[in-house]
């Protein structure tokens, strides 16, 4: 049977493949608008292309995944996991990544998406002595970038005595960024880097005390992978991510996007190095995952350092003791006051995970607890929105999760319960309706004094507190060239938060049209509407001085992309918005035109863009290309001109340089930003250049 396939196969793939198909680069900037097109400020790019990368780096075992592995991929629907774990148990392993097109429902496009992120084999070769592997592997790097805005902002300029006789603050360093970052990794054996970063602003400064030496920001990491029944040994930095994120986060939640059926799901990817340049969001210490047979228990040991403000506070007995007033998570150490919140705070966690995974693939449960301690209480400066966030000097949260593969539904949940006896819950489905219909539903609920500090569960906040709501999502593919997308999404927050001073809710939904005739030709309307209430200025009552409102958005973006030649890339996208206030609509527009072009060792991408928003709600997203591991999502308000142009060029197998210029010029105003970052002036220029080296 699998010589017959096999046979018929070759004679239909000799005009796709010559050999066994590579591994091919992903087109990152298609990637992320796939699964986050609905950009935001608050959203962490970084931390989220860390975590894909890693699994693009350990790419999955199609012989040994199960269903959670296979759906961490968003690129499986519930139907095609199910026939290929089917097809496996069949046939057994497979022979060749040329099989996958035996599945049934795994057409060309699915498969061709599916490839940077598999492959057949074990741990790879370990024959050879760790040290000896560690010598000869070639994927090891050296990242150099550098950044920098080259008009002059108001922190760079001399300070004055003009207010009271007194000298105005300013930044301590220059205007320029940099960043440095070593890599080795081998997929499944080994991964050891380290990543320094300066931001603008911040001094090249040797000083202990403030944990500065040279750069600003250190961070390391070495991470073994299956040494004997250990499965993964983390020292230094790194992140976990366990059942839905509501303990363990790893830093990032996709979110709703025009991805509107996988990515409400979160997957268990365990221990995983932190590579990002972020200050805040990760351990530091030790972690720990030991296998035995079907059962997985993880052990984490961390103490890092935290950026906060200290306070002096009188106790019950009139004594004066220092306290946390607030955390910052900004990463920026620019001027005095920043730099005096530098490392303040020592934050000690100890937490761990059990995990089951059934022999069958099918289903598996676990059990998560972390304990968190800090060097002194937070006490935060009270309001009525945060009376019921977190006050003290510990804090415990546990959880209990599942998630189960029965015929084509995926169904997933976690429920936990902080040291407040505050409570979140997610239970949610995956479902392939048919072959040409998926469906997706999530629930959750999160009390008001829900505390959990590295949790990154499915909410419309930044963070899982004070918010209920229901997600329904669906695909449809009526043809292969049509693919609809939709969801809705209904919330209420019960209690106050800041900038809404009553209980509120709200709802959004986006739904997209996508046509693909073919692979080098790709059309899509979406539209997402979204209403939420928000504190108005009420002007007819003076002793009322807010009067929470609602506010509508729309914002739609029509696209067309083409691959004209095998060396020339267009692209073209309308966006528009619209916010309702109190029955006065304001508008927005942005018109925009992509090129690229690339040939042999060379690639040239640019972008003209014309936008016009009359106020900062109606301002528009659009991902940029930047430079290698960077990331680029401006939000374009006001009026004006927004263009850059990106150059890559590959010296030889080793060296390879990126160059970009951006520039914005506004044509309604003589001053861009405020504060220490103001411009005096209508433009606004950026450079960005970085190199890398391959060191084998």
């Amino acid at each position: 049977m699998r010589l017959c396939f096999f046979s018929t196969f070759f004679i239909l793939s000799l005009g796709l493949f010559a050999q066994n198909p590579p591994k091919p680069n992903i087109d990152m900037e298609s990637f992320i608008e796939r699964l986050f097109p609905v950009q935001e400020e608050d959203i962490d790019y970084e931390a989220i292309y860390e975590v894909l990368f890693q699994l693009y780096q350990n790419p999955i075992d199609v012989n040994k995944a199960d269903s959670e592995i296979l759906q961490a991929s968003y690129l499986l629907s519930p139907l095609q996991i199910s026939n290929l774990l089917e097809y496996r148990k069949i046939n057994g392993d497979f022979i060749s990544l040329y099989e996958l097109q035996a599945i049934p429902e795994f057409d060309l496009l699915t498969i061709e998406n599916l490839l940077p992120f598999v492959t057949i084999g074990g741990n790879g070769s370990r024959t050879k002595p760790f040290f000896q592997r560690l010598k000869e592997e070639e994927n090891a790097y050296l990242l150099f970038r550098h950044r920098r805005t080259w008009e002059t902002r108001r922190g760079f300029t001399p300070a004055d005595t003009s207010r009271n006789g007194t000298l105005s603050t300013r930044y301590l360093g220059d205007p320029n960024d940099f960043y440095l970052r070593f890599r080795i990794q081998r997929p499944r054996d080994f991964s050891i880097g380290m990543t320094l970063e300066k931001d603008p602003g911040e001094q090249f400064s040797w000083d202990g005390k403030t944990a500065r030496y040279g750069f600003n920001f250190l961070s390391f990491h070495i991470t073994r992978y299956f040494v004997g029944k250990w499965r993964t040994i983390a020292l230094g930095d790194f992140q976990a991510s366990f059942g839905q994120g509501l303990v363990f986060g790893a830093g990032y939640t996709l979110g709703k996007g025009a991805e509107t059926v996988p990515t409400v799901r979160r997957s268990s990817f365990g221990i995983l190095p932190y590579t990002a340049a972020l200050e805040f969001g990760y351990f530091r210490g030790v972690g720990l995952t030991r296998q035995i047979k079907n059962w997985q228990t993880t052990f984490i040991l961390s103490n890092a350092p935290r950026d906060g403000r200290i306070s002096l506070t009188l106790d019950s007995l009139e004594n004066t003791v220092e306290t946390i007033s607030s955390l910052t998570q900004t990463g920026l150490h620019r001027t005095p006051s920043e730099l005096s919140t530098k490392n303040q705070i020592r934050e000690v966690n100890l937490g761990g995970n059990l995990q089951f995974n059934h022999p069958s693939g099918r289903w598996m449960g676990g059990a998560n607890v972390l304990h968190t301690q800090f060097n002194r209480p937070w006490i935060r400066d009270p309001r009525i929105y945060n009376q019921f966030e977190f006050s003290g000097q510990t804090n415990q949260v546990g959880s209990l999760y599942f998630n189960y593969y029965w015929k084509n539904f995926s169904l997933f949940g976690e429920s936990a319960i902080s040291k407040s006896k505050g409570t979140g819950t997610v239970i949610g489905l995956v479902s392939s309706l048919g072959k040409t219909i998926d469906f997706s539903l999530l629930w959750r609920n999160y009390d008001r004094d829900f505390h959990s500090f590295y949790s990154s569960g499915f909410a419309e906040n930044t963070r899982p507190i004070n918010e209920r709501g229901l997600y329904m999502g669906i695909q449809v593919m009526p043809t292969k060239v049509w693919r609809i997308n939709a969801y809705y999404d209904s919330f209420r927050f019960p209690w106050i938060k800041y900038r809404v001073y009553s209980p509120s809710r709200g709802y959004e939904w986006l739904g997209r049209i996508s046509y693909q005739p073919r692979r080098n030709l790709l059309a899509f309307l979406q539209i997402r509407n979204e209403k939420k209430d928000r504190n108005l200025p009420n002007t007819g009552e003076p002793s009322l001085p807010y009067l929470v409102s609602p506010i509508y958005k729309i914002n739609s973006t029509l696209s067309l992309e083409t691959q004209l030649t095998r060396n020339l890339f267009l692209r073209s996208r309308v966006l528009w918005s619209q916010v309702e206030i109190e029955q006065n609509k304001t508008y927005g527009l942005m018109v925009l035109q992509d090129v690229q072009f690339g040939k042999n060792k060379w690639r040239i991408t640019g972008r003209a863009a014309l936008f016009d928003a009359e106020t900062y709600d109606n301002r528009l997203y659009s991902f940029e290309n930047n430079v290698l591991w960077t990331f680029s999502v401006p939000a374009y308000s006001g009026r004006g001109i927004r263009h850059y142009l990106l150059g890559q060029y590959q010296f030889n197998q080793k060296l390879t340089a990126y160059f970009r210029f951006a520039r914005t010029t506004y044509t309604d105003r003589e001053v861009i930003s405020s504060g220490l970052q103001t411009i005096e002036g209508p433009r606004q220029t950026d450079t960005a250049f970085m190199l890398r080296y391959f060191l084998q």
